[in-house]
């Protein structure tokens, strides 16, 4: 059974990015895994500074963040696309949760040897795909293994993804499949 950890970078109140994020949680429950969620806004996450760490060390929401990655077994992400780009919440959450608290902690230790799968959608038809390469590529650089399946959902709703009957659509079946690869990926034989 993998433990997942599962976050949203969008902030927005009634966010598709967040309805996606619950339909992918319930998904991923019921193939058996274990889902945390945390919620990246309510985080104490200032826009990372390095003069700012170096005064203070790591804010508490970055603390919190890496401890609850370092929990799971992986993370189940979904993302809107903000020019081309994941949001910078997520940026911001992935940069402070990249850096050391001691000099004796091992690099990226809330990132090496993790899992990753990737959703993304929004009201245009395209659904945040181009923020998903981003994310990829930024994961990938920090040594999490990204699921090869990675979904955009385009002409997303709130409605579309508390329907019901979302999973048994063409769309639902992609989220599955991103799910289904994330669940299956072993580390050890990546």
């Amino acid at each position: 059974m993998k433990r997942l950890l599962a976050f949203s970078g969008s902030s927005r109140l009634h966010s598709i990015n967040q309805a996606l994020l619950q339909a992918a949680i319930r998904l991923a429950e019921s193939k058996g895994a274990t889902v945390d969620v945390i919620d990246l806004k309510a985080l104490d996450l200032p826009l990372y500074d390095g003069d700012l760490e170096a005064a203070s060390g790591l804010p508490q929401g970055a603390k919190d963040l890496k401890a609850a990655m370092q929990k799971a077994d992986g993370f189940l992400i979904t993302s809107p696309e903000y020019n081309s780009f994941p949001s910078p919440l997520l940026l911001n959450a992935i940069d402070w949760a990249s850096r050391a608290e001691a000099k004796d902690e091992p690099p990226l230790v809330a990132f090496k040897g993790k899992t990753a799968g990737l959703l993304a959608t929004s009201p245009g038809p395209m659904g945040g795909q181009r923020s998903l390469v981003t994310l990829r590529d930024k994961l990938q650089n920090i040594g999490v293994t990204v699921a090869p399946v990675v979904t955009a959902v385009g002409k997303g709703s709130e409605d579309l993804f508390q329907d019901p009957d979302f999973l048994s659509t063409s769309n639902g079946q992609r989220v599955e499949k991103t799910i289904s690869a994330l669940l299956s990926l072993d580390i050890n034989h990546v």
